[in-house]
């Protein structure tokens, strides 16, 4: 089994697509995708499907969407060859005490492979390997293609789970970003940069990058230029101004040479999203 989540909702048996077309059972694919090999309650199924609010025949109706899964499952093992233990759509999608299960057999899991990629990232920077943080992390980013569950609706459950999700991506992308900076990757990284931050226009750690980056590339101006509309947009927005280690490098920009990279500076700046990022190493 193939299943992917980071990005258009991808199930895959025996090479053949279980994906439904329709809404609310692509939704109960797309819960069970996400916490693939752990039962889900269907309690927890109907909350996603009708936000709080199940009708009295919700049980019924979840065990109707389930079905109709199965059958897709059933006509994909026909395909193939069902593989080791997947005799049948109910060794797929298992029934347990109160919920079900997709099971993937060992198969490839997108977000359980970005989860382990990142977390050997995440690893390397602790332990000053910037090239191999570098590596890892650009190969669990590259597991992304385009939000999560791009093409599926979304309730409750589903609305915070693709927060979470975005929120693990940033942070790996904030390491990965800052790896290549301790590596003097500024030249390169600037035309990424400048896109993530028009993307995200309020991320300090993104925009502090791009700074740094700017700075490094003899483009101080551009840095500073960069902090101030910056602080434009969060007490504009938000009502706020940047955090004390951001105008820190704002001042260390002001007096420092364009040309002289300062690494304090980069590790004063990542400092949060390390602490971030050793939180969420690990998603579901």
């Amino acid at each position: 089994m193939e299943i992917r989540v980071l990005g258009v909702l991808g199930v895959r048996l025996c090479g053949v697509s279980v994906v439904p077309s329709a809404p609310k059972p692509r939704q109960v694919l797309a819960l069970l995708a996400l916490r693939a090999d752990q039962v889900v309650p269907a309690s927890v199924l109907a909350e996603e499907l009708w936000s709080g609010r199940p009708p009295r025949s919700a049980r019924t109706t979840v065990q109707t969407y389930v079905l109709q899964l199965r059958d897709l499952i059933d006509r994909a093992l026909a395909q193939g060859d069902g593989g080791p233990g997947a005799s049948c759509a109910k060794d797929v999608l298992v029934t347990s005490a109160g919920g079900y299960m997709l099971n993937s057999g060992g198969g490839l899991v997108d977000l359980q492979e970005f989860d382990r990629l990142a977390g050997h990232g995440y690893r390397a920077m602790d332990g000053g390997d910037f090239p191999l943080a570098a590596r890892q992390l650009g190969e669990a980013l590259a597991l992304w293609r385009g939000p999560a569950f791009a093409d599926v609706p979304v309730g409750g459950q589903l609305a915070v789970e693709v927060r979470r999700l975005e929120e693990t991506r940033l942070c790996a992308l904030d390491q990965r970003i800052e790896a290549d900076l301790r590596l003097g990757r500024h030249r390169v990284l600037l035309a990424e940069l400048t896109v993530l931050v028009d993307r995200y226009r309020t991320h300090e750690s993104l925009h502090g990058q791009y700074m740094i980056a700017l700075h490094r590339s003899g483009r101080r101006g551009e840095a500073l230029e960069a902090y101030q509309r910056l602080r434009n947009t969060l007490v504009r927005e938000l009502g706020m101004e940047p955090s004390a280690a951001l105008r820190r490098l704002q001042r260390s920009i002001l007096l420092a040479s364009p040309e002289r990279p300062d690494q304090e500076q980069v590790g004063a700046l990542a400092e949060g999203a390390v602490a971030r990022t050793a939180r969420l190493t690990r998603v579901g």
